[in-house]
């Protein structure tokens, strides 16, 4: 494998689902026996973090620790330095009237971007009437204030409860079969987390971003429900302009989605913010991914296991249809956004065009209609 070609997929594509269908391109073709490998390193990526089915498939080519040294080094390090430009510029140049006018015709087209993934995603996610009724209740639980990570716990152990019981009914098995106690320290810590507001502190910032790497599910979209939940809501930290922000950054910029958060430690902190905001989120993915691959093939195999995915996969999709509406309501404020979203919601379900070009294009509408 190239070392070289982690850094060539990082500059051409942009997010986590682009990278999925670009490297059984470029490694598995090469080499049929990894197509299988693939997909079970890719859903395992999936059920840890971001990056993870790019680190693992590293990893099996070139060994553990030299493969999460080259992910490392040659997907992540591209997108953070590309997203600490973005930001220091948003920092120094984000108030001039011509910079507000191109982002203010970009939002509209990321809440349009995001819309055709969260489409795309729940077409794959709700496979079943049990599914959709998690999907909507996460919803309303998620509207209603319930903590995000409960949100995405209850959604699967209600799936693993159901499915365990149909079972026992069947005579197919026992209900004394139990679900790991991991999940269950999760929901206790959850439950207790402060919704007061908190002074700014790098050290913050970094545990912040270190709780999130640890037991952030799925999409990288997620991530935009815990910053708004934590850094806007509770904290106070962002305001939903400066997310949004963020958040366009993020698209037009290569690499993973993940990679806001490096804009937002930035925004927050610097360049000292950024790097512990950076390492913060990615740690635990390494971590996990070094500690934990053996165990993939028994993951695939566990009944449970998939039961468990499949609910916390509704979940997060729920979370990520209430964050885009939240976000929605500040980015879409007048005909001219209303427009820009619509149109480019058409183009992206019609054509499938690549949401950069999308992105480029919001942005010169609105510097030619307000710059």
């Amino acid at each position: 494998m190239s070392k070289t070609l982690l850094g060539t997929i990082c500059g051409v594509i942009y997010g986590a689902l682009s990278a999925a269908s670009m490297i059984p391109l470029t490694f598995s073709d090469k080499k049929a026996a990894l197509a299988g490998a693939f997909l079970v390193v890719l859903a395992y990526g999936l059920l840890t973090r971001a990056l993870l089915q790019i680190n693992c498939n590293g990893m099996r080519n070139t060994g553990m620790l030299e493969g999460t040294r080259d992910s490392r080094r040659h997907f992540l390090l591209p997108a953070v330095v590309i997203v600490t430009a973005f930001a220091w510029a948003y920092v120094r140049y984000g108030s001039i009237p011509e910079v507000k006018s191109v982002l203010y015709g970009v939002k509209p087209v990321i809440i349009a971007v995001v819309l055709q993934a969260l489409w795309s995603l729940g077409r794959a996610a709700i496979k079943t009437k049990l599914l959709a009724v998690i999907g909507i209740a996460g919803v309303l639980l998620t509207f209603l204030g319930l903590h995000e990570l409960l949100v995405l716990l209850g959604g699967g152990l209600i799936v693993v409860a159901v499915r365990l019981i149909l079972r026992a009914v069947k005579g197919q098995q026992s209900l004394l079969s139990l679900i790991s106690t991991s999940p269950l320290i999760i929901f206790l810590q959850s439950a207790t987390t402060s919704t007061a507001t908190a002074s700014f502190s790098l050290v913050l910032l970094f545990l912040f971003f270190l709780k999130v790497g640890a037991v952030l599910y799925g999409s990288g979209y997620v991530l935009l429900a815990f910053i708004r939940a934590d850094l806007v809501e509770r904290w106070h930290w962002l305001t939903e302009t400066q997310l949004l922000d963020a958040i366009a950054v993020g698209q037009v910029t290569p690499g993973p989605v993940f990679t806001t958060a490096t804009f937002v430690g930035y925004v927050l902190g610097g360049i000292k913010g950024a790097t512990v905001a950076t390492l913060g989120i990615f740690l635990p993915a390494f971590i996990f991914v070094a500690a934990s691959g053996p165990l993939v093939p028994r993951i695939r195999r566990s009944p449970t296991a998939g039961a468990f995915l499949d609910g916390v996969n509704a979940a997060a999709l729920a979370l990520m249809v209430v964050v885009t509406y939240q976000l929605g309501r500040a980015a879409i404020m007048d005909f001219t956004t209303i427009a820009l979203a619509i149109i480019s919601g058409a183009i992206l379900f019609r054509f499938r065009l690549n949401s950069a070009w999308l992105l480029l294009g919001g942005g010169i509408a609105g510097w030619l209609l307000y710059g």
